[in-house]
């Protein structure tokens, strides 16, 4: 299998393969894009762009991470917007379309509240070459306090109206970056569809106050003893990602670009499962560089020989199918754990588990989990906390008949969580 096979189309443009750079760090020069475009991205997305009046200043630090052991699973960032002039990317975009014509060069903007700064950047960028303009509506710190990033993309009508000022100056493809900190992602991907959006990409990161250190009693990161809340990122935001990606395509038919906690062709793939076309990647470039292209290409490639693909386009979306209210899930059927007596280690993790976070349905005998199916209800929880998977789910079977007594009040409990919901 070949690089050809892992072509995608998004918004009428062709990329060699899924992945694409996002806009951040890694994209904050011409000579970055250049080298990420020679290591097998397929494309980039600038930093963003900004009106050369408006003056931008980053702190020192602003990063700070979370870690599990000695991997970093959480990034928290407060840097701004790019600080090169717009004709530092005009004559970059110029190069890096004149060297690279088969990549793709997305330029992202963020204007300030005026019409005449959004359609400007997007009117002198798509001149220079640029092959798509995307919308930074969603940054979530430093830019809301000027009326711009987050500030807009949490509000339908200035995203619309904002949109629609871009849509009448340039005629390439138009795509909005999505926020997750809204309460109604598909209301914001509905006013950015009916301003005239072509596409939109989805997330950009989360809101957050990583850490506190208790020594000083200060947030992270340390500003000289101040901080402010930063956006969040890393492996541990794909699980908002994949939820935005999927809301955001229940609402509008447009094609989508996956971001957030990518850092594996694995996790590409579970985006595209879910119904993205294309892959942004920016904090695991961060973290170990664009080098890391080479196992995304080859696990990607590795998966469709296993699924005897021919092409993404067949699985993208099928997961979305899949996905439904709760109410219409199965309530009839229930699946039991199972030891492998060979492989339990007689820790006990799975009985403290489900002592005390369970339904009290596990024991120790002669150093191995028991199981009391009479008291399990299913919930998995012994499976996810084995520390040397021995606890698997078996096949789902009939669920026993309740008692009257439990019906009844499984009843009540349900009529009192609609009303709380409600």
């Amino acid at each position: 299998m070949n690089m050809k096979s892992l072509k995608m189309t998004y918004c009428g443009i062709e990329f060699e393969n899924p992945f694409v750079l996002a806009s951040g760090p890694p994209t904050a020069t011409v000579e970055m894009i250049e080298r990420a475009l020679q290591a097998g991205w397929s494309g980039a997305v600038t930093k963003t762009i900004k009106p050369d009046h408006l003056q931008i200043e980053d702190a020192s630090p602003r990063f700070a991470t979370l870690k599990q052991g000695e991997s970093i699973i959480g990034f928290e960032n407060i840097e701004i917007v790019s600080k090169m002039s717009l004709k530092y990317w005009v004559d970059g975009i110029k190069k890096l379309r004149a060297e690279y014509p088969n990549k793709v060069l997305i330029a992202s903007i963020m204007g300030d509240s005026n019409k005449e700064s959004w359609g400007t950047l997007a009117h002198t960028l798509e001149k220079a070459g640029a092959q798509a303009i995307e919308l930074n509506f969603s940054c979530p710190h430093g830019m809301p306090e000027k009326g711009v990033g987050t500030a807009i993309g949490q509000d339908p009508l200035i995203t619309k109206t904002i949109t629609s000022w871009v849509r009448h100056v340039v005629s390439i493809p138009l795509i909005v970056k999505l926020t997750p900190n809204v309460t109604s992602v598909g209301k914001i991907a509905q006013a950015a569809h009916e301003g005239g959006a072509d596409g939109l990409a989805a997330i950009n990161t989360v809101e957050s106050l990583i850490a506190i250190d208790i020594r000083k009693l200060t947030p992270l990161p340390d500003v000289g003893g101040q901080s402010t809340f930063g956006g969040y990122s890393g492996k541990a935001i794909k699980p908002i990602g994949l939820r935005v990606v999927a809301q955001a395509l229940n609402a509008v038919e447009l094609p989508i670009m996956g971001i957030g906690g990518i850092s594996c062709g694995e996790d590409a793939l579970e985006y595209m499962a879910v119904g993205a076309s294309l892959i942004q990647v920016c904090t695991e470039v961060m973290i170990k560089g664009f080098g890391i292209i080479d196992e995304m290409i080859e696990s990607t490639e590795k998966y469709m020989e296993e699924m005897n693909l021919s092409s993404l386009e067949e699985i993208r979306g099928l997961a979305r199918k899949k996905l439904s209210p709760y109410m219409a899930l199965d309530k009839q059927n229930i699946v039991y754990p199972e030891v492998n007596k060979e492989l339990c280690i007689g820790c006990g993790m799975c009985v403290t588990a489900c002592a005390d976070g369970g339904s009290q349905a596990l024991n120790l005998f002669d150093n191995t989990c028991q199981v009391n199916r009479a008291a399990c209800d299913g919930c998995s929880l012994c499976s996810h906390v084995c520390p040397v998977n021995a606890i698997t789910l078996g096949p789902r079977v009939k669920r026993p008949a309740l008692s009257a007594s439990m019906t009844s009040s499984t009843k009540t409990t349900e009529a009192i969580c609609y009303e709380t919901t409600d």
